[in-house]
């Protein structure tokens, strides 16, 4: 290694961070948007009561017209989509060598 010092290339053996040598790199946090299916309300189901229908035809006579019934109604789930950013890849530096080759040695 001494040759190469003295050849005037003593600072490709420089360890990082040498400023001649490396220089820091930094890649920005990566992130992408993701669509979700969410229930924005449950379902139900809802009965609505009819009470019977009497009709009078002689007097003292009251007969049923209709027996009393009970009709559900059914409401189905409500969703929405919704979108949400999430990170795939979090922010980084690293070292990259200036120059791929020692001009005056060729390392």
């Amino acid at each position: 290694m001494t040759g190469a010092a003295s050849a005037g290339c003593y600072k490709c053996y420089a360890p990082p961070p040498c400023q001649t040598c490396y220089q820091q790199q930094y890649v920005a946090p990566q992130y992408r948007t993701v669509d979700e299916t969410v229930m924005v309300s449950p379902g139900a189901v809802v009965a609505h009561r009819t009470p019977a229908q009497y009709h009078t035809v002689m007097v003292p006579q009251t007969v049923m017209i209709a027996p009393p019934s009970v009709r559900y109604q059914h409401i189905p789930p409500q969703y929405a989509t919704r979108q949400r950013v999430e990170m795939v890849s979090p922010g980084y530096s690293y070292y990259a060598p200036v120059q791929m080759n020692c001009a005056s040695c060729g390392y």
